[in-house]
């Protein structure tokens, strides 16, 4: 007796740019029925939407919250830079009082062999090279004096800096406590959304999930199952519908996508 071999299915790979045609056959194509599918998306929109809303609760803080900490790693980096560069500057003093006891040893060398010279020509060497030093010390000297000036106004410059890393970390506490708060409040009518969002999500195809996840974030206002709006016009662009389309929309066999707006259009009677 022959065994009964089991054809597997292939699912395609999802492909963002796929045409709703494929779509439709792929959502069709399922032991479910298209109805209970329309009726969990029109589910899993409710949730998402009841998300949103409580996610606009907490109005302008997230982005307030963000905003400063981007302007305090700014500032920081900032901070790090000037302290380096005080750094750099204090080395360059270093180097320039190395270079000034080298300068002053090699006057000294110079002035001991002028005791010892012989001829008028070694002496103008000499002298030569005593004044080379002393320009040399001279340029060192300059180049501590104006470092250590320009040490002091970048020291000043730092210490603002660093007062208003200060208030401005005082600010982002505040508006962090003050979020939190905002979120406590919401956290556990959101668990309760959200554990239905998953629930909902977890029996929907992954390619229907990618379409559905794709409208969301291309629409204005994150809508992407929508109702019928007075009687004949899509709930989310307010676009006529046509009336065969209407029909196909009221019998729940079909997943039907808006031709102006591309949302998903669900049966009135989920509502």
């Amino acid at each position: 007796m022959a065994t009964k071999k089991t054809v597997k299915k292939v699912e395609a790979p999802i492909d963002q740019r796929e045409t709703f045609v494929s779509l439709q056959k792929n959502f069709a194509d399922s032991s479910e029925s298209v109805a209970e599918k329309l009726k969990t998306l029109y589910e899993l929109q409710k949730a998402d939407s009841e998300i949103d809303k409580i996610v606009q609760r907490r109005g302008a803080l997230p982005a307030e919250v963000e905003a400063l900490e981007s302007e305090i790693a700014d500032l920081k980096t900032r901070e790090a830079a000037l302290a380096e560069l005080l750094e750099q500057m204090n080395r360059n003093i270093a180097d320039a009082k190395l270079a000034i006891a080298e300068h002053e040893s090699q006057i000294e060398k110079y002035q001991r062999q002028l005791n010892t010279i012989s001829n008028s020509r070694e002496y103008d060497s000499l002298s030569k090279e005593i004044e080379n030093q002393e320009l040399e010390k001279q340029i060192a000297e300059k180049v501590i004096g104006d470092t250590r000036y320009e040490m002091a106004t970048k020291k000043d410059e730092l210490d603002d800096l660093r007062s208003h890393i200060e208030i401005r970390t005082e600010d982002l506490l505040a508006k962090k406590e003050e979020l939190d708060k905002t979120v406590e409040s919401t956290a556990a009518e959101e668990k309760v959304w959200q554990d239905r969002r998953d629930a909902l999500a977890a029996k929907i195809d992954d390619r229907t999930m990618s379409a559905y996840e794709r409208i969301r974030a291309s629409v204005h206002n994150h809508l992407a199952v929508v109702g019928v709006y007075n009687e004949n016009s899509c709930g989310g662009c307010f676009n006529t519908i046509t009336p065969q389309r209407l029909v196909e929309v009221s019998s729940n066999r079909k997943l039907i996508i808006c031709e102006h707006c591309g949302r998903i259009i669900i049966n009135p009677d989920f509502e």
